[in-house]
């Protein structure tokens, strides 16, 4: 439940992630909610797009925390649910924030897979907005049709030794882009991020898999689907990773490699 002008604080998964501050100055942009375009693009020209496409998903937004009033009107979520619109993130302990995490790693898949031929569009096109609301990044990649959609977050837990990354899909599915397709992206992703030396998460899931009935993102999603929680923002060598550049585009090489696997 939510309080009409609680601000919601939170992480991706676990909830125990610290807030991320609001930033003095920071604009709402109209994409944020729910009157955004139907596409967010970084396509190349229309002469020369491919066909295959690639929603990414950058978790939260940068001025989230500073409009409660916006992130915390329910909205669809999938399976006769609701959820709130988005929420503000997690953070390191030293205050780097899972938006601009995100934001930094979608940019550099998005670019790796332009430079693949690949069409990319975005959910948001910039870090200090507010939202989009979840449903509306769902019906992004459906309006785009997209060979995949791949939303990027990081976990927020406390608990005593978690880390590890893990990537979810909706389960049990409820169309057909969820079954087989979604599941092989959600495997893509996996077996990629463990190539490139990753642990799987020691605290959620089996095997790096997590397998979720209430993200609206992907109940919402007529595409194929996945969400990968990047890893604990809260221990402290995957958070220095996260802050790092040289680790960011790690995290970036083995994201755009599984989205190259999965599409073939």
């Amino acid at each position: 439940m939510v309080l009409a002008g609680t601000l919601l604080l939170a992480g991706c998964t676990s909830g125990g992630g610290s807030p991320v501050p609001g930033s003095p100055g920071v604009s709402v942009v109209p994409s944020g909610v729910s009157g955004a375009p139907s596409v967010l693009s970084s396509a190349a020209p229309s002469s020369s797009r491919p066909q295959r496409v690639v929603v990414l998903d950058p978790g939260h937004n940068g001025g989230n925390a500073s409009h409660p009033g916006v992130i915390n009107k329910p909205v669809p979520a999938g399976r006769g649910e609701t959820k709130p619109c988005n929420t503000t993130g997690t953070a390191t302990r030293t205050g780097y924030p899972e938006h601009a995490f995100t934001w930094d790693v979608a940019q550099r898949v998005g670019a790796l897979l332009r430079a693949a031929g690949l069409r990319v569009e975005y959910t948001r096109n910039d870090d200090n907005g507010v939202g989009p609301c979840v449903d509306r990044r769902a019906a992004i990649g459906n309006e785009a049709n997209a060979d995949a959609v791949v939303s990027i977050h990081a976990d927020g837990s406390t608990s005593p030794g978690a880390h590890g990354f893990h990537v979810s899909y909706s389960a049990p599915p409820l169309n057909p882009a969820q079954g087989e397709p979604s599941i092989s992206l959600a495997h893509a992703l996996r077996d990629s991020l463990q190539r490139a030396g990753y642990p799987t998460s020691t605290y959620l899931g089996s095997a790096g898999i997590y397998p979720r009935d209430d993200l609206a993102g992907l109940n919402l999603s007529t595409r194929p689907a996945a969400l990968v929680e990047c890893g604990n923002m809260r221990n402290a060598t995957e958070a220095a990773a996260m802050a790092s550049p040289e680790g960011r585009a790690r995290y970036a090489q083995a994201i755009a490699s599984a989205i190259e696997a999965f599409l073939g």
